[in-house]
C-alpha cells in the first residue's frame, strides 16, 4: 500500500482522523512545551510527574470518575509540590521527584488492585492507544496547543530569562516562581492530555527527543521551540502511518522514527563540522 492510498484510509474514518489530529496537536505542544523541560533540565521531574499521574488514574478507576480529571489533578498538584519543595530548599529537587514519582505509582497499583475485575484499559493508559481518542480530548488538545502556542510568544523572553538566568531574570522585576510554578502546572497539563497517544511510560521521549533534535540544528531558544515542534508533529504523523501500514504500536513506532531523526541529524552535523574543519 502506497502514502496515497494510507491517507485516504485514515481520511476515511473518524477515528483514525482524530488519531490523526491528536498526533498533530500533542506533537506541537510537546514540543514546545519540552523544549523549555530540555533547557532548564527539568526532564527528570518531567518523568516524575507522567508517573505520578498513574496515582490520580488508579484513584480515578477505583472511583469511577473520569480519569483524565483524576490524572490531570494528580500531575498538577506533584509538579507544584516539586517546585515548592525545591524552591524552599528544604529537600533536593531529584529527591523530591524521586519520592513523588514512587509515590504516584504506589498508589496508582494499589488502586488499580482494589477495583474488581481486570483492568482491560490499563495498558493503554501505560502504553498509549491513540485510536480511543475521542472528540473531548482533542477539544481539550486543541486548547492547550492555543494556549502553549499563543503563551511561548506572548512571554518569550521572560520565558527565556527564568529558563537560563533567574538571578537576571529578578534584577529585572520578573516573578520567576510564578512563571516556574506555571510552567510546572503547564507541563502536567500537556503530559496527563498527551497520555493516550504516548502512554505513560513513553510519553517522556516526546518531550526530550524532539528538543535534543532541534538543539542540535540551532542554539536559538526561539528557532529551537519552533524545531522542536516541527520535529515532534514529523515524528508523531510518520509514527502513526507506520503504525497502521504494519499494524504495530503507535508510541513504539514514534519513538523509533524520533530516534531515527536524532540519528539522521547528529551525523549531518558531524560531517557538517568536519567539513568545516
Amino acid at each position: 500500500m502506497d502514502i496515497n492510498e494510507i491517507i485516504i484510509d485514515i481520511l476515511s474514518y473518524d477515528f483514525l482522523m482524530r488519531a490523526l489530529i491528536a498526533s498533530i496537536l500533542s506533537g506541537i505542544t510537546c514540543g514546545i512545551v519540552g523544549c523549555y523541560v530540555v533547557a532548564r533540565r527539568m526532564v527528570f521531574l518531567s518523568g516524575g510527574i507522567t508517573h505520578a499521574s498513574f496515582g490520580g488514574l488508579g484513584m480515578a478507576l477505583y472511583g469511577g470518575f473520569d480519569p483524565l480529571l483524576g490524572s490531570l489533578s494528580f500531575a498538577a498538584l506533584s509538579s507544584m509540590g516539586i517546585e515548592f519543595a525545591s524552591r524552599r530548599g528544604r529537600i533536593r529537587e531529584d529527591s523530591a521527584v524521586g519520592i513523588i514519582w514512587a509515590l504516584g505509582m504506589a498508589v496508582g497499583v494499589v488502586f488499580m488492585s482494589l477495583r474488581p475485575g481486570y483492568s482491560t484499559d490499563l495498558t493503554s493508559y501505560m502504553f498509549g492507544n491513540i485510536l480511543l481518542v475521542n472528540d473531548a480530548d482533542i477539544e481539550y488538545l486543541a486548547w492547550l496547543t492555543l494556549f502553549v502556542t499563543l503563551g511561548s510568544i506572548l512571554l518569550l523572553r521572560k520565558l527565556m530569562f527564568v529558563t537560563f538566568d533567574e538571578v537576571y531574570a529578578k534584577s529585572q522585576g520578573i516573578n520567576q516562581a510564578l512563571i516556574a510554578y506555571i510552567m510546572s502546572i503547564v507541563v502536567a497539563v500537556t503530559i496527563v492530555l498527551s497520555i493516550k497517544v504516548m502512554g505513560i511510560i513513553l510519553l517522556l521521549s516526546l518531550m526530550t527527543i524532539p528538543a535534543v533534535v532541534a538543539n542540535t540544528l540551532t542554539k536559538d531558544y526561539r528557532w529551537m521551540a519552533l524545531w522542536s515542534a516541527v520535529v515532534a508533529v514529523l515524528g508523531n504523523v510518520a509514527g502513526f502511518i507506520i503504525s497502521y501500514e504494519w499494524d504495530l504500536p503507535t508510541g513504539s513506532c514514534i519513538i523509533f522514527t524520533l530516534v531515527a531523526m536524532l540519528i539522521c541529524v547528529k551525523i549531518l552535523s558531524l560531517c557538517r563540522n568536519r567539513l568545516r574543519r
